[in-house]
C-alpha cells in the first residue's frame, strides 16, 4: 500500500507539474480556448434551464449564443468608443486638476505652501510631468483600446469554441467522469462539487453584482453631470470583483473629481458621495446576500493575491484562470486540513503497529 501510495503521489504530482508547465508555455495561444471554456461554463445552468422549458440542448445553445452575441456587438458599437472619448479626456485633463489641488491648498493652507516648499515643489514638478506626457499618455490609451478592440474583433476562436463547450458541455462532464480513478472516483466528485459551487456562488454571482454596480454607478454619474462618469462607473463597478474595493476605489475617484467640477456647488459633491454610499448600502444588504451568498470560501486577500500572482505570470490568460485556480486551491486545502484534523498527527494518536 505505501509503494502505491507513492506512485499515486509521483502520478499526480507529475501531472500538476506538466499542467502548470503547459499552461506557462502555451499560455497565449490557449487565450481563446481558456475564454470560450470559462463563457460555456458559465452559460451551462442557463442552457440547462432552457432545456428543462422544452428546448433542445441545439436550440438552447443557439439562442445563448445568439443573444450573447447582439449584448456583446452593442456593447462595442455603444459603450466602447464613449469609454475611448472619457479615458482619453481624463488622461488630458490630470495636469489641470493637479493645478486646482494646487491653487485650493495655497489659499487654504498658505503657511504650508510656501515656496520652494516640499508639497509646492512636488505638485509642480506631477503638472509638468503630467503636461508634458498628457499627450502621450491620451495616445497610449487609445492606441491601446484599438488594438484591444481589433484582438476582440478578430478573436473570432473563442464564440465558436464557446458554442461547441456549451452544445456538449454535459456530454463532456459525463465522459470525464469515467476517465476518474475508481479508487478515488467518489472524492474527486466531491471536491470537484465543492469547486464549482465556489464558483458558481462567487464568480457568477459576483459578476451579476458587478455589472449592476457598474451601470448604476455610471449612469447615476453621468445623471449628476459628472466628468468622466462612465468611465468611473466602469472602473468601480470592475473593482467590485473585489469586495468592498470596487466602492472605496469609485468613490475615491468621483469625489476627487466632483472636488474640482462642482468647486462652489457642495450639494452636487455630497450627491457624488451619496451614490457610492447608497450604492455600498444596496451592495450589502442586497445584491451580495442574495446573489453570492455567504460563506464561498475565497477571501477578498486570497483573491487579490491569485489575481496579481497569476497576471503577473501568465498576462491575461493568468487573469481568466486566477479565479478557477484559487477556488481549487482553497477547496483542497481545506479538504486536506479537514484529513489532518481528522488524523493520527493532530490527535496524537499511534496507528496499530505502535500500539
Amino acid at each position: 500500500m505505501e509503494l502505491s501510495r507513492k506512485k499515486q503521489t509521483m502520478w499526480w504530482g507529475g501531472a500538476a507539474l506538466l499542467l502548470v508547465l503547459f499552461f506557462w508555455v502555451l499560455g497565449g495561444a490557449l487565450l481563446p480556448y481558456i475564454a470560450g471554456a470559462a463563457i460555456a461554463y458559465f452559460l451551462d445552468p442557463l442552457a440547462d434551464r432552457l432545456e428543462r422549458m422544452g428546448l433542445s440542448r441545439v436550440l438552447a445553445t443557439v439562442v445563448i449564443s445568439l443573444l450573447t452575441a447582439l449584448i456583446f456587438v452593442l456593447a462595442l458599437v455603444i459603450i466602447l468608443p464613449l469609454l475611448i472619448d472619457q479615458l482619453v479626456g481624463l488622461a488630458k485633463a490630470a495636469p489641470d486638476f493637479v493645478a486646482q489641488l494646487q491653487l485650493w491648498l495655497g489659499e487654504q493652507f498658505p503657511q504650508i505652501f510656501v515656496e520652494d516648499s516640499m508639497l509646492r515643489n512636488g505638485l509642480v514638478s506631477l503638472q509638468n510631468m503630467l503636461k508634458d506626457q498628457g499627450t502621450a499618455m491620451a495616445n497610449a490609451v487609445l492606441n491601446s483600446s484599438l488594438a484591444v478592440f481589433d484582438f476582440l474583433i478578430l478573436l473570432v476562436v473563442t464564440p465558436v469554441v464557446s458554442f461547441y463547450l456549451l452544445l456538449d458541455w454535459d456530454r463532456l462532464v459525463a465522459k470525464i467522469d469515467t476517465w476518474l480513478p475508481r479508487q478515488h472516483a467518489d472524492v474527486i466528485r466531491t471536491l470537484a462539487r465543492d469547486i464549482d459551487k465556489v464558483l458558481a456562488g462567487f464568480v457568477r454571482g459576483q459578476l451579476m453584482v458587478s455589472t449592476i454596480l457598474g451601470s448604476f454607478y455610471a449612469i447615476a454619474l453621468l445623471l449628476v453631470g459628472l466628468p468622466f462618469g462612465a468611465v468611473i462607473g466602469l472602473i468601480a463597478g470592475v473593482v467590485s470583483f473585489i469586495p468592498f474595493v470596487g466602492s472605496i476605489v469609485g468613490g475615491a475617484l468621483s469625489i476627487g473629481v466632483a472636488l474640482f467640477h462642482f468647486w462652489d456647488q457642495p450639494v452636487w459633491i455630497a450627491v457624488v458621495a451619496g451614490i457610492f454610499v447608497f450604492g455600498q448600502f444596496v451592495e450589502g444588504n442586497f445584491l451580495t446576500p442574495k446573489l453570492v451568498g455567504g460563506s464561498v470560501g475565497l477571501h477578498p486577500v486570497w483573491l487579490m493575491f491569485s489575481l496579481s500572482a497569476f497576471g503577473a505570470l501568465l498576462g491575461f490568460t493568468g487573469l481568466l484562470i486566477a479565479v478557477p485556480v484559487a477556488a481549487s486551491i482553497g477547496v483542497f486545502g481545506r479538504f486536506l486540513v479537514g484529513r489532518y484534523l481528522e488524523g493520527p498527527l493532530y490527535l496524537g494518536q499511534q496507528d496499530k503497529d505502535g500500539e
